[in-house]
């Protein structure tokens, strides 16, 4: 072979001569065929060109000639990577590094192959292995965050990012999943931070501006979310979560025709993505649209908050046929509230033969005993008994195909006991000649739309004036020093630390007169049990309550006052305040 020639093949492809190198090779193998090092070089080059079939042909010859290639089977485990086939590359990875453990790239793709296959604690280790035999590589301890991140393990995965942001300051994946941990932390501006440097360094990257945008939302910058995921879709079109994105931050300003589109432009893209779908239901649901939004309502189980609380069950989902003779389990999802308002088809199932049981959380234990049709009442985490068929419970109203005028609505279907009605009553009796208002200003932190929902104890001050009222908290486990304060200063009475579950505070609301909250369980709970609530509501409620009215087809005792604008509590309470003036008169309590 000539030496030369090889060598002139070798430059062409290093100055990225593809076509010109590859002929030189051809020319080569036409009077050795049997030449390893130009078969090895060729398969590389049909690699780079994407041809992975040709290249595995010429890099296995090329090895067949010379088993001791350790580049020769990387480039080979490579090949076999662009068609998909892992298993046929990770022995060649292995093979690499018993031949040359200096190679720091196979441990990583070594990694690469396990994280595919869901072996994590595997690909931890090789990619630890990679860091080690090369530090200055910074892919290794990029992906190794990687997996940290999928562990919940975000410390770790924050001090592994940040090693390779000063290593590496131009490397812009590890600004980006540096940004991805903050944001996962709630620690929002340090992710926009990252997110920033990251579109510096990469500024056609679509995906970084589209979560760029997303904790921009979570800020309440919503203007310039709305230019990040613009600004992604202008750089890739096709990128349907930046349409989903763009859809929510529309949705939340009240755009909702806006909305919609951007929701259907996704599904155009990806009729698969679950968000898109269970956001579509929210406005579809608010504006009375049941038997569509019902329906999109079940993809949240195809979505990353609803994924985790999916569990195996030995026996089949219902799909609303006959139960009758059968046991059902209905499991609860979300929060406190939801419960509330969904067991309300218990009784229904029972009506229709079936024997329910319904799984809860411990604090509602009691309180679930007094719903009529329930069997048994199981709390979360203990042994579940025997059952036919399971449902969550915020799938009954698709199951039964409910409407808003179809909505049970027998209410009371929750009752406090006699003898904690005695007890509470008691607790109250040296306020009985003024109007009782009990006050929930704040929900479950926790809830995707809390910083819309909740608002601050001195919201309610106006209330103070009212010399025929006197206020009662409700508030449970959700105090600050300031908050506490204000609680003193507004004359608040506070009995939340003897509440020790959910029939406490339902004996508690029946001895008031009328309750005042915020969206959150209490709300739910007083309406549950026929007692006057007024709900105050963001400008984009919740889709339980639908949009512009002020009464529930949920709840025929509670009244509706809704933010003008976004973020106007005040205009809120002051409304409250002189409609509670007109209702302390009817009460005689004035």
């Amino acid at each position: 072979m000539n030496i030369n020639a090889f060598q002139t093949a070798l430059d062409e492809f290093i100055s990225g001569n593809l076509n010109q190198a590859e002929n030189i090779c051809r020319k080569i193998l036409r009077s050795h065929p049997d030449n390893a090092d130009v078969l090895h070089l060729i398969g590389i080059i049909f690699f780079e060109q994407g041809n992975y079939e040709m290249a595995i042909t010429h890099i296995k010859k090329s090895i067949r000639l010379n088993k001791e290639n350790a580049d020769a089977y990387y480039n080979l485990g490579n090949a076999y990577v662009g068609k998909g086939l892992f298993d046929e590359a990770l022995p060649c990875y292995l093979e690499t590094i018993r031949l040359n453990p200096g190679i720091a790239d196979a441990y990583i793709n070594i990694g690469n192959i396990h994280r595919e296959k869901k072996q994590t604690d595997k690909a931890m280790a090789y990619y630890k292995e990679a860091v080690k035999t090369d530090p200055s590589l910074p892919d290794a301890s990029n992906n190794l965050g990687n997996i940290l991140i999928e562990k919940g393990r975000l410390d770790e995965a924050i001090e592994c990012f940040q090693m390779v942001t000063h290593k590496h300051p131009g490397f812009a994946p590890a600004f980006f999943n540096l940004g991805r941990a903050f944001q996962i932390k709630s620690q929002f501006d340090d992710a926009v931070l990252n997110y920033r440097e990251a579109v510096k360094l990469n500024p056609s990257d679509a995906e970084t501006y589209n979560n760029l945008g997303t904790a921009l939302y979570e800020k309440g910058e919503i203007a310039e979310a709305v230019k990040c995921y613009r600004k992604a879709m202008e750089l890739k079109e096709d990128l349907d979560t930046a349409h989903c994105n763009l859809g929510i931050t529309l949705h939340q300003q009240g755009y909702f025709d806006e909305a919609l589109l951007s929701y259907r432009k996704a599904l155009l893209i990806n009729p698969e993505l679950a968000d898109a779908h269970l956001n579509m239901s929210y406005i579809l649901l608010s504006r009375c649209n049941f038997k569509d939004g019902w329906k999109e309502f079940e993809w949240r189980w195809k979505t990353g908050e609803f994924i985790s609380q999916q569990r195996a069950l030995p026996k089949p989902a219902w799909d609303g046929s006959d139960i009758a003779g059968k046991t059902i389990l209905l499991t609860s999802e979300q929060g406190f509230g939801d419960v509330i308002q969904f067991v309300r088809y218990a009784p229904l199932l029972a009506g229709r033969g079936a024997k329910v049981i319904v799984e809860c959380l411990k604090e509602m234990n009691s309180l679930l005993q007094t719903v009529e049709g329930i069997h048994q009442i199981i709390v979360k985490g203990k042994t579940l008994p025997d059952f036919d068929i399971h449902c969550p419970l915020l799938s009954l109203p698709y199951l039964f195909n409910t409407t808003p005028e179809t909505i049970p609505a027998n209410i009371p279907y929750l009752h406090a006991g006699n003898d904690l009605l005695q007890i509470w009553r008691e607790k109250f009796q040296p306020n009985n000649d003024k109007h009782r208002i009990g006050i929930a200003w704040a929900g479950n932190p926790r809830h995707s739309n809390d910083r819309n929902r909740s608002c601050q104890p001195e919201i309610f001050l106006p209330l103070t004036e009212n010399k025929a009222v006197s206020l009662f908290s409700l508030q449970k486990d959700s105090y600050t020093v300031q908050s506490d304060n204000v609680i003193k200063k507004m004359g608040m009475i506070d009995y939340t630390n003897e509440i020790n579950d959910f029939s406490d505070t339902a004996a508690f609301i029946m001895n008031l007169d009328l309750v005042i909250s915020v969206d959150t369980a209490v709300a739910h709970l007083a309406g549950a049990l026929g007692k006057p609530v007024w709900l105050l509501l963001p400008f984009v409620p919740d889709w339980r309550w639908m949009l512009d009215r002020e009464d529930s087809p949920w709840y025929q005792s509670a009244r509706l006052f809704r933010q003008p604008e976004p973020g106007n509590w005040e205009a809120v309470i002051n409304r409250i305040a002189g409609e509670l003036k007109e209702y302390a008169w009817r009460l005689g309590k004035y």
